[in-house]
């Protein structure tokens, strides 16, 4: 499946060029890279010596929450990046994109602080699991790092370098969450027999 996944990206890959950068593909092309990012996640948990958590139905509840929220804000990030696109085409320079952002940056901006509380719920849900405290802390730091990130990027003109860094830690922060869903998971029924 990962083999599939990664062929199938390499080949939109090209139409993502070969349109030149068109706002859907590249939407599309960021969410298959995020499918195999899960996948990756799910042939780890298969293998991994780490032993079951056990959680309560109200902590999974809220780690799928904080799964949808981010995955939505990676989305709100898209429309983010396409607008900076349009605006880029016109020939104005770096220092002058995020003033010309409108709704699409507000939404963005503010969906961060709802993506952060959520999470910081998850973690005090968390620490009264048996979950390891370095997942939830790595997790805590990726989605700071993202929006510490994302927030420099406003007010410095978005420096090219915090572009991918930006969209390696929200990714990132993704493979955690799937990493503890299947960890929490791993011992419920129904859901045991696919790990």
């Amino acid at each position: 499946g990962v083999l599939i996944a990664v062929i199938l990206q390499g080949w939109f890959g090209s139409i993502v060029v070969s349109t030149n950068l068109t706002s859907w593909t590249i939407t599309v092309h960021l969410f298959l890279a995020l499918l195999i990012v899960g996948l990756l996640v799910y042939l780890f948990r298969l293998t991994d010596s780490h032993e079951h958590y056990t959680s309560t139905p109200a902590t999974r509840l809220i780690l799928v929450t904080c799964m949808a929220t981010l995955l939505t804000q990676i989305f709100f990030g898209t429309l983010v990046r396409e607008s900076i696109d349009q605006i880029a085409s016109t020939g104005l320079g770096r220092n002058g994109w995020i003033s010309r952002l409108g709704a699409e940056l507000i939404i963005h901006r503010s969906f961060s602080w709802v993506v952060l509380i959520l999470n910081l719920a998850l973690v005090i849900k968390l620490r009264k699991t048996t979950v390891n405290n370095t997942l939830s802390v790595a997790l805590i730091v990726i989605i700071l790092g993202t929006l510490f990130a994302g927030v420099a990027m406003a007010y410095g003109s978005v420096p090219a370098f915090l572009q991918p860094l930006h969209l390696v830690m929200a990714t990132g922060a993704f493979g955690v969450q799937l990493l503890l869903f299947f960890r929490l998971n791993a011992g419920q029924k129904g859901v045991n027999k696919w790990i």
